[in-house]
């Protein structure tokens, strides 16, 4: 059995901090194999660059996800082709810098990890999320039959659709980028591992890992106003799923959600 412990989006420092400081601890504690966290605000809540990316790697993270977010930062396109380890969506255009999946061998056998991104309701148009997953996860099979996906899409219908699509043909489909955890974990009659959201790596008292003063005051006037990643207790929230590293079907899957203290 190999057990994957996967985290939710991070948001800015804060987000970053509580990692460097539990991460390591965590997988300890829960016996994870291999790690994925989904680094899409780790820049000041909003993209990541090259430097975030290190810093989740040495706070123990084995492979960093993105989404819609993951060009926001300049630097970040020429990071991306240096860094096989930090994943863009693989339904953008072919020609995009970076890969949307990555195959790491471990102690226990190789390990797949594939992005994706949704379309509804999400900006820039991008290819079609079921057929390019499709296609990718057949290339992936040849080398490795634990594949993990992360969909970072906004409507929990496309999440589930995605993951009823790939049943059978993948070890897991945890959705991010709502960064609301919620609470319908599965495994689906083939075998695959669901979650509809992770959540998030951020403040807890916050609107979205956002300070609540200002998303109050951008709802109430709609006035363009400043959103600032807010501070205080952070919660690590994600969920680790235990996978037959021969099938690659899933075993188990449990959500993660820890508070952890700035201090």
């Amino acid at each position: 059995m190999i057990r994957i412990l996967f985290l939710g989006d991070v948001v800015g420092e804060p987000g970053r901090k509580a990692l460097g400081k539990r991460l390591k601890g965590l997988r300890d504690e829960l016996e994870a194999d291999f790690i994925i966290v989904n680094g899409e605000n780790a820049a000041g809540g909003r993209g990541i660059g090259g430097r975030q990316c290190i810093e989740l790697l040495k706070a123990g993270a084995t492979v960093v996800t993105t989404g819609d977010h993951v060009w926001d930062q300049k630097d970040l396109p020429a990071y991306i082709v240096t860094e096989p380890r930090l994943l863009r969506p693989c339904n953008y255009p072919e020609g995009t810098p970076g890969a949307g999946f990555v195959i790491l061998d471990t102690p226990k056998g190789p390990v797949g990890v594939l992005n994706v991104r949704g379309l509804t309701f999400m900006n820039p148009p991008l290819d079609n999320p079921f057929t390019r997953a499709a296609e990718e996860v057949e290339k992936m099979r040849a080398t490795t039959k634990v594949i993990f996906v992360d969909f970072h899409a906004e409507t929990t219908s496309e999440k589930i659709a995605l993951g009823r699509y790939l049943d059978g043909k993948v070890s897991a489909v945890v959705g991010t980028h709502t960064h609301v955890q919620t609470a319908d974990e599965r495994i689906f009659p083939g075998g695959t591992a669901f979650l509809c959201d992770a959540g998030m790596c951020g403040p807890v008292d916050s609107v979205l890992g956002r300070s609540v003063d200002s998303i109050l005051r951008r709802f109430l006037t709609g006035m363009p106003t400043a959103l600032p990643v807010a501070g205080g207790d952070v919660a690590l929230c994600g969920v680790t799923v235990d996978v037959d590293p021969e099938s690659g079907r899933a075993l188990a899957v449990r959500r993660v959600n820890e508070v952890v203290s700035p201090s």
